[in-house]
């Protein structure tokens, strides 16, 4: 059985994700993807409000879910109920002092989960495609372990299976870093200036947190000035 050509996108609002949305819209046609934002006790809703701004620019009507809940009980210092404080620096350098392995920002599981509410929308909608932005950036180190090659090309075949192979799961950045997205990005129009990436929920972004930094080299490598700041 042939898939259906539609696809979900997992859409937050930041460069990776807005990046992953014009590439299935370049290959769908923008009424054929249904961006899915997803709530999940963040401490701002910059993010969101990136992403509402995004799909107005698209003419895209998306979808959204709250699952809050279930991260009721993680300390994880993106969360609003986490006692930590969001770590400045790049996640080589939180690694550096905290040692290799997941940094303090990474949500357990939360791709995982994700995904698997992606798919459950993709069979209900008649969509045989999911999106998402994963890159080895935020893999190196096993910082962020659910943006692992490992893990996509797993939870890729448990979708496939579980959907009864009507679904498959794209990750089309795995292999690229963040700087070959946004070079990829200028070549679709990406409205950039539109994204939000920083982990603080300020008037502009801190320009010291982990995602702050990457995306600051992400443009620079391209040469050219990150819109955000």
């Amino acid at each position: 059985m042939a898939q259906k050509q539609k696809a979900v996108v997992l859409f937050s609002g930041g460069v990776d994700s807005t990046t992953c949305l014009a590439l299935a819209i370049e290959r769908f046609g923008k009424d054929n993807v249904v961006p899915l934002s997803i709530q999940y006790g963040q401490k701002h809703s910059k993010e969101l409000e990136a992403a509402t701004s995004i799909l107005a620019y698209y003419g895209i009507e998306g979808k959204t879910m709250n699952v809050t809940k279930l991260f009721a009980f993680s300390n994880c210092s993106l969360l609003t109920q986490s006692t930590e404080e969001i770590p400045q620096g790049s996640y080589k350098e939180q690694q550096e002092t905290e040692g290799e392995g997941t940094v303090s920002t990474y949500v357990p599981f939360r791709n995982g989960l994700f995904l698997s509410a992606a798919a459950s929308l993709a069979l209900s909608l008649d969509c045989g495609y999911i999106y998402y932005g994963a890159h080895s950036d935020d893999a190196a180190g096993n910082a962020y372990p659910d943006c692992t090659e490992h893990f996509y090309k797993s939870m890729g075949d448990a979708i496939f299976e579980g959907s009864g192979k009507e679904c498959s799961l794209e990750a089309p950045f795995i292999n690229s870093n963040k700087a070959d997205i946004v070079k990829e990005g200028l070549r679709l129009g990406v409205p950039y200036h539109l994204t939000w990436s920083c982990y603080e929920g300020g008037d502009k972004p801190c320009g010291h947190c982990g995602t702050c930094i990457d995306r600051q080299a992400a443009f620079e490598a391209n040469g050219v000035e990150d819109p955000a700041q």
